[in-house]
């Protein structure tokens, strides 16, 4: 978590929400990152992505399963997604986000357009992957 701190302060002279994250596996970092999504003009540029793309980079491989990720911040619904679909197994935050927003109070969400065609896109690709 030292570092992770290390890192939100990197964010913090950058102008940027002071949030730094590493990704650790036997204890050795992995990836480190910390917010910038105003520098990098990308709302999916918080310090959790970051350290996570670092980690999948110099590990080769986009699972980073048995992995813990430290994180300054409480993440948000993006970054817990992002961890699960990473196979990150474990997660340390620092504060809590007291302003933590739901994703469905924020957005309209509908689903089923298309519904057939996209799930038999879907069923084709992974038929022929078995």
């Amino acid at each position: 978590m030292r570092r992770a701190l290390e890192l939100a302060k990197r964010a913090q002279a950058e102008g940027e929400v002071p949030v730094g994250a590493v990704v650790v596996l036997e204890e050795k970092i992995l990836g480190e990152g910390w917010n910038r999504p105003i520098a990098a003009a990308d709302p999916t540029a918080h310090a959790e992505i970051q350290a996570m793309r670092a980690a999948a980079a110099s590990t080769k491989n986009y699972r980073l399963t048995g992995a813990t990720l430290y994180v300054t911040l409480e993440p948000c619904e993006m970054c817990v997604g992002a961890m699960f679909h990473a196979r990150i197994a474990r997660v340390v935050y620092g504060a809590t986000d007291p302003k933590k927003p739901g994703l469905k109070s924020q957005l309209k969400i509908e689903g089923g357009v298309m519904a057939e065609e996209c799930g038999a896109i879907l069923s084709a690709f992974f038929a022929a992957r078995r």
